[in-house]
């Protein structure tokens, strides 16, 4: 293999329990985001972007959907000869098969990937997030201040912050402590779960950490602290959503919807997100269909009212329907005289005629959940 300065890992193997049964098949990054986009985009986007052209992608929980929509990195222009996409899946050794159960853990296990590229710095990224970033300007960081380990943050409401790795920091920007999601958060400074390790001291504490030390938030970064390595603050100051929730997904399609310019996602020229085509016709809007302020992917067929929403590929919304302030994953049937309001419609559900669900609070409808949370109005 071709020696790399610094090369990228992208941990996609946690279950993702937080966003319920839109994870019950699907491994949290290959979920739809605004109708035309996954979750996985914006991170693979971001790794072409910086011009680092290895991507190991650490796979564990339901990966075969996330697999087959990255394939060869192609779309992303990650299918390089000497680096491009690996993808890193649990493995048999002698006669155990050697799950994760950490991200420090999925790391250590997946080490000589690092080691076979000759890497100074490995760059440790996960792939369910909402942003754009230079990778190359954090690295221009991490060598400037001499850091054995760069952490990226960003300020987040103090009612958010206890979702979060939490960080102080000094006058120079070295972090001096480091709580994974405190009931008391001592700042609203959150770790990103973004990380630059210079290779040395990454293997240095994964060889000094014990089996229980199986996460970088939780055990790896409180003790580089205690062992006096230098971490240095990365402050990042654009838009930045962790999609952990379902209200955090439903939020970041909202966000992208009542901000023309969001992430600069219709200019090319800046830091494009890419996706993968799915080759399918383009969305009609037939006789009584009609659409403001929302987006809508191809291969759907609208003949009902949408207004503020987000509505993924091969959907169809029947007529008389009206569809308000709501996310549609893939595969959505809407039947007649159907009223949504401020609801997630989860990939493949189908929606009975003359079904109402109207919310003040996000709500997740299901296949399985749509009288729980809803009633038809004859």
């Amino acid at each position: 293999m071709m020696k790399k300065k610094m090369i990228s890992m992208i941990l996609v193997g946690g279950k993702g329990t937080r966003l319920g049964d839109i994870t019950n098949e699907t491994a949290k990054p290959a979920v739809s985001f605004g109708a035309k986009y996954r979750l996985i985009d914006f991170t693979l986007s971001n790794i072409t972007n910086s011009e680092i052209d290895v991507c190991g992608i650490v796979t564990q929980y339901e990966p075969f959907d996330l697999m087959y929509y990255i394939g060869s990195g192609s779309s992303w222009d990650l299918d390089v000869l000497d680096g491009g996409i690996r993808f890193l899946t649990p493995y048999s050794r002698g006669d155990n098969i050697l799950w994760q159960r950490g991200t420090a853990h999925a790391i250590k296990q997946y080490f000589n990937f690092i080691k076979g590229y000759q890497a100074s710095y490995v760059l440790i990224l996960s792939g369910d997030q909402v942003y754009k970033m230079d990778y190359q300007k954090m690295l221009k960081h991490h060598l400037k201040y001499n850091a054995d380990i760069t952490i990226s943050a960003t300020r987040v409401s103090d009612f958010e912050a206890s979702r979060f790795g939490i960080l102080e920091i000094d006058d120079n920007f070295t972090v001096i402590s480091f709580e994974e999601k405190p009931d008391k958060p001592k700042t609203n400074l959150a770790s990103m779960a973004i990380y630059i390790f210079s290779v040395e001291v990454l293997e240095e504490l994964l060889n000094k950490a014990d089996e229980n030390d199986i996460d970088f938030g939780k055990n790896i970064i409180p003790k580089a602290i205690t062992l006096n390595k230098k971490i240095s603050l990365y402050e990042f100051e654009g838009y930045w959503k962790d999609v952990g929730t379902i209200e955090s997904l439903y939020q970041s399609n909202m966000d992208m919807l009542d901000d023309p310019d969001f992430l600069g996602l219709n200019v090319s020229k800046t830091l494009p997100v890419y996706s993968k085509s799915l080759n399918l016709n383009p969305h009609v809007i037939l006789s009584k269909g009609k659409a403001k302020k929302s987006v809508i992917a191809d291969g759907c067929l609208i003949n009902g009212y949408i207004k503020h929403s987000t509505i993924a590929y091969e959907c169809i919304i029947e007529k008389n329907s009206q569809i308000i302030d709501s996310v549609l994953l893939p595969n959505v049937t809407i039947g007649e005289n159907v009223y949504l309001k401020k609801v997630i419609v989860n990939k493949g559900t189908s929606i009975p005629n003359n079904y109402r669900c109207i919310k003040d609070k996000v709500t997740l409808v299901t296949n399985d959940n749509l009288f729980e949370v809803g009633e038809l109005n004859e």
